[in-house]
């Protein structure tokens, strides 16, 4: 069941959201009070920022995370200030939010949409293997902009040796109109889909596996991201919360192509981490433009 805000609780976050969005928009953001500019990638037909927004921390998906366990999270994580997050992220350049496609999220994207929310663009992230076309299609007629196939339903068709199964889901959201996507926790995964020319736009992978955060996943997946011409969107670069965002932004931005990007959630009940992760993100992406033109 979905837990409300008390109203006093709901006008502190939506202050310290506010004077933290000012104080960055002071530092250096666009004339006349627009958003941030942030850089952009394409996914498919989608233009989107290089920094996407991620979802674990909404639905309590810890992992493990040190500064929050998953109780922490989906309580403080109501309605409202989800809401609340996903205008500060816009306010800082992110123009998308990457999430599953569970009822609970489309009603709230719905309601969004419908108050005149500032972020525009959803990437469904359909997590249901049997129900995969299904949950495929509610993404597409609740104003989704492009799909990806969640990391674990890939790997199991893999496991499965089911490669038809993956290329059957691709073709759904291309026959609906959508950039398509596939995401994987392993560091293979992606390249035998090039192998066997599945038809996705863009990929997803994880730098780490299911809750094994060791240096050697994330060198596996890093010399994936290197392989792939297609653009690709790195997901738990900060290891559930293990590592700081000054540290793994750049780390992670010494193997990324201009085409790609991060996906990255937050939890800023204690300091604002969009600000953190946007400047971040656009200093990143300004240094390696320039070391890319002295080449």
């Amino acid at each position: 069941m979905t837990r409300h805000t008390t109203r006093r609780e709901f006008l502190t976050d939506a202050a310290l959201l506010t004077a933290a969005s000012a104080a960055v928009r002071a530092a250096g953001a666009a004339p006349g009070g627009s958003a941030e500019k942030m850089p952009t990638i394409k996914l498919g037909s989608v233009e989107v920022s290089r920094l996407i927004l991620g979802s674990n921390p909404f639905f309590g998906f810890a992992h493990g995370n040190p500064q929050a366990k998953a109780d922490e999270m989906r309580q403080w994580y109501s309605e409202e200030r989800t809401m609340a997050v996903l205008d500060a992220a816009a306010e800082r350049g992110i123009t998308a939010v990457w999430t599953p496609c569970y009822e609970r999220w489309i009603e709230l994207w719905n309601k969004y949409r419908e108050k005149g929310g500032k972020l525009k663009t959803w990437i469904g992230q359909p997590d249901s293997f049997d129900k995969m076309t299904e949950h495929i299609t509610a993404c597409a007629k609740n104003g989704g902009k492009a799909v990806c196939i969640q990391g674990e339903c890939v790997d199991r068709a893999y496991r499965q040796n089911d490669h038809a199964r993956v290329k059957g889901w691709l073709e759904h959201i291309k026959g609906l109109g959508l950039p398509a996507g596939m995401a994987s926790h392993k560091p293979t995964t992606h390249l035998i889909a090039e192998e066997k020319q599945l038809p996705a736009d863009f990929y997803h992978q994880c730098v780490y596996q299911p809750e094994n955060y060791s240096a050697a996943c994330w060198e596996q997946a890093m010399a994936t991201i290197g392989k792939l011409a297609k653009p690709v969107v790195a997901y738990k670069v900060l290891a559930a919360g293990r590592t700081p965002p000054a540290k793994a932004f750049v780390e992670l931005f010494k193997h990324l192509k201009p085409t790609d990007g991060l996906c990255v959630g937050v939890f800023p009940r204690k300091h604002d981490e969009l600000a953190e992760n946007a400047a971040l993100a656009r200093k990143l992406t300004a240094e390696a433009a320039r070391k890319l033109a002295m080449r």
